[in-house]
């Protein structure tokens, strides 16, 4: 039984309080002294025997109360202790300036492979982890970075919460450290909290036609299974918008949602960027290594945009996570094992080019298990009038300014026009005719210089390019303007990056970019 006596404050009081349980022969387990509070724990006083030694303690001098609790304040102050260690899910150790472990939580028992133990009978940190791992933690505390370590075969960010005076029997030295081990896939979530707005309607699918409740019917039924999924369509019909939806209507909805455009980055920085890298793995690299987009995904999803558009190299370092979900960073020794579901999207003929040798075979198959085909706009123009609407909206909000819809007459060139940039290039065209716009309703004039018309005057009315005959050039200037505009809108097509259509053509990136803005081609 544990009991409270409220006192007087007097020199000795405790000492007449102990010797009341002496007299009477019982044993004390435990005590706490406060102001005007003496806390006991007493193993064998029954109830029936707390009124007895209630009477004895009352006839000392000064102690006013008796009465019985369920907790003394240090097992209380403990157990919520435990509780709010028990609740990271993130390895946690406190650590005296001798590098003995103070406490830790059951996450750090599990990694670290610790047994059970009293507060104060857990050993030293070296005796646990590995020289290096302990000599990385010292050097942690001496420059204060982040230092990886690597636990079990499992990668760790260990961060330094800070260096409270844990034992203060050297005021002049280190006191101890409180230590977090973060796994990538921590790290991971963190950046898709961040990055996601769950109240944005901006980030779904708008539009009622018979091929987007189509699209909609298979997110839902591909959404649950745990397979890769090969998303189709040209660009900006909006693969990635598809991927969320999938990522969402998954079990892994509440895990991280990554991404990375194949076709932005050259080939050893998407290595790096997927499957990360190990310390000193090249010059400028972090120097304690850097998790890839697999890791950092772990339990949840990457997508990868324009996926035709990777190096033979890394579509056989992506086959290997897809087989079995293991990799190894770059310049690494170790194999990472991951569990990631793989959304890939391309605008490429992925068959044609299995065909001609530029895509692995058995990569697309593996791709390839559930397909979503994303229908251009011009094939769904009933879906136009929706998204312009809401790419309007959404537009004056950015911009600060009132909007009370689109009229009749704008409506109808929209929905004439074949956008061939598709929903990309309608919310851009929206955007820009939201900001110049005189009134709060939308007029055809404000969605270009010429007024509606059909195929191809609605086209340039609206600013999209015409890659038909221009008339007949009248000099040489003119005529390989016209040659370099119908070439550069025909490849930008299937090569939609400055920096592949800058191969294809051999020529610099900086001179393709200057091409594109003088003609216009967007």
């Amino acid at each position: 039984m544990r009991i409270e006596l409220i006192t007087e404050t007097r020199v000795g009081i405790t000492r007449e309080v102990l010797d009341v349980f002496a007299q009477m022969d019982w044993l004390l387990r435990g005590i706490e002294v406060v102001w005007h509070h003496i806390y006991l724990d007493v193993p064998n006083l029954k109830p029936a025997g707390l009124a007895a030694i209630t009477d004895r303690l009352l006839q000392v001098p000064g102690v006013w109360s008796v009465r019985e609790i369920d907790l003394l304040p240090g097992e209380r102050r403990r157990m919520h202790f435990d509780t709010l260690l028990g609740a990271l899910t993130d390895p946690v150790l406190a650590l005296d300036a001798g590098n003995r472990i103070l406490a830790s939580n059951d996450a750090a028992l599990e990694a670290l492979r610790l047994p059970r133990a009293s507060l104060g009978e857990l050993p030293r940190l070296e005796a646990v982890v590995t020289p290096d791992i302990a000599r990385a933690i010292r050097e942690r505390r001496e420059d204060g970075s982040s230092r990886e370590v690597n636990i079990g075969g499992r990668p760790y960010r260990v961060d330094l919460l800070s260096t409270p005076p844990v034992v203060e029997d050297d005021p002049g030295g280190p006191h101890g450290a409180v230590l977090l081990f973060r796994p990538p896939s921590s790290l991971g979530e963190d950046l898709y909290a961040l990055s996601r707005h769950e109240g944005d309607e901006g980030a779904r699918l708008v539009g009622h036609s018979s091929g987007l409740k189509k699209v909609k019917e298979l997110i839902r039924r591909f959404g649950t299974v745990n397979a890769p999924l090969l998303i189709t369509g040209e660009t900006g019909t909006g693969k990635e918008l598809v991927a969320h939806e999938c990522h969402r209507a998954s079990d892994r909805a509440d895990k991280p949602f990554l991404a990375l455009n194949c076709a932005a980055l050259p080939e050893n920085l998407i290595e790096s960027e997927l499957f990360g890298y190990a310390a000193g793995a090249f010059s400028g690299a972090q120097k304690n290594g850097k998790p890839g987009l697999f890791e950092l995904a772990d339990r949840g999803t990457v997508f990868l945009d324009e996926v035709g558009e990777m190096s033979p190299y890394l579509q056989a370092k992506l086959l290997r996570v897809l087989q079995d979900g293991s990799f190894m960073r770059v310049g690494g020794r170790a194999e990472t094992r991951v569990n990631v579901r793989i959304l890939a999207a391309t605008h490429r003929d992925l068959p044609a080019m299995v065909q001609e040798g530029s895509f692995r075979e058995d990569l697309y198959y593996r791709l390839n298990v559930l397909t979503i085909h994303i229908p251009p706009l011009r094939e769904r123009r009933d879906d136009i009038p929706l998204l312009a609407d809401h790419f309007a909206r959404r537009a004056a909000a950015q911009i600060g300014r009132t909007f009370a819809g689109i009229s009749t007459t704008a409506a109808a060139m929209l929905r004439e026009a074949d956008w061939p940039g598709n929903a990309r290039q309608l919310e851009n065209v929206l955007f820009r005719a939201v900001t110049l716009a005189e009134t709060d309703v939308l007029q055809p004039g404000d969605l270009g210089d010429a007024r509606a018309g059909q195929s191809k005057g609605t086209n340039e009315a609206l600013g999209i390019a015409d890659t038909s005959n221009h008339g007949e050039p009248e000099t040489l200037a003119e005529a390989v303007e016209h040659a370099e505009r119908s070439l550069l809108s025909r490849l930008y097509a299937e090569h939609p990056s400055t920096r592949k259509l800058a191969t294809k053509l051999g020529i610099s990136h900086t001179a393709v970019a200057n091409k594109l803005r003088k003609y216009g081609i967007q």
